[in-house]
């Protein structure tokens, strides 16, 4: 082992339009012809990842809801390591807050401020599916929420009022191609970091490589060894990440995605310049 990928999916692996990877695939192929762990780390939920774990056959751990938890594959790693939970299919390091405590927050937040807050628990399936271009069954995946709070405002001049409660109630937060999240202390690059020593402890000498496009994934691009920021929708990379170690790619989203990784892993005559 070599490598180990540390993605996003929203607006990195997957178009933040249509949600496909067709745009990644010849790079996927790589690197499971390379036996290369494909690690989701996203804001989504379990149950929206293991929709595209089963997909594309991938037997990998993954890292959801920004960090909220790792899930590890039963028997994945032959070597002791302390968990919080484990179900028929994983062990599971928990890192974030519960879901209904983040709803009761949120709730409170709205209340004292008049902040215009939507969040996904306000919204039914329907209502989740016409914001996010999602289909129904996906929606209501999204909706299936542990350790994080996906919200947004129709008006951002109430930025610095939200920033301000949401700390004071003990809490975090970060911001995403589409939706402000609302979680605890935990994020994507606490989770990468643990994850990464479990690897190491087997092999010693893995470079860790990260995939991003927003600025709720720079705690990962900051964690890796290696780090990648495609570009969004506009064709234009994040201006909030302002990281020099941060390579910024070419392409938008799966395109660079594709690019960043059969440059880094790929043949002579896959790669292409990044």
């Amino acid at each position: 082992m070599e490598y180990i990928i540390f993605t996003d999916l929203d607006g990195t692996l997957i178009d933040h339009d249509t949600y496909s990877y067709e745009a990644a695939l010849d790079a996927i192929k790589l690197l499971d012809q390379k036996d290369i762990p494909l690690i989701f780390c996203t804001s989504k939920t379990r149950a929206e990842i293991e929709d595209y774990v089963k997909e594309l056959n991938i037997h990998h751990p993954f890292i959801s809801e920004n960090g909220g938890a790792i899930f590890i594959p039963r028997g994945y790693f032959n070597i002791d390591f302390e968990y919080t939970s484990e179900n028929e299919n994983y062990e599971i390091i928990e890192l974030g807050t519960r879901y209904e405590e983040l709803c009761r927050v949120l709730s409170i937040i709205r209340d004292r401020t008049s902040l215009p807050i939507i969040g996904f628990g306000d919204l039914n399936a329907e209502e989740v599916s016409e914001d996010t271009g999602l289909d129904i069954e996906s929606a209501t995946l999204a909706k299936s929420r542990e350790y994080d709070e996906a919200f947004k405002m129709d008006d951002d001049t109430g930025t610095e009022l939200l920033k301000e409660h949401i700390l004071a109630q003990g809490l975090n937060f970060t911001r995403g191609g589409r939706y402000w999240h609302l979680m605890g202390d935990n994020d994507k690059g606490m989770a990468v970091s643990i994850l990464t020593e479990l690897y190491r402890k087997i092999h010693p000498s893995v470079v860790s490589v990260g995939l991003g496009d927003s600025q709720n994934d720079l705690p990962m691009l900051q964690t890796v060894d290696v780090a990648f920021l495609v570009q969004k929708p506009d064709g234009k990379h994040d201006p909030s990440i302002k990281d020099d170690d941060v390579i910024r790619v070419e392409g938008i989203g799966p395109e660079g995605w594709n690019r960043a990784i059969l440059k880094l892993i790929g043949s002579n005559e896959n790669r292409d310049t990044v």
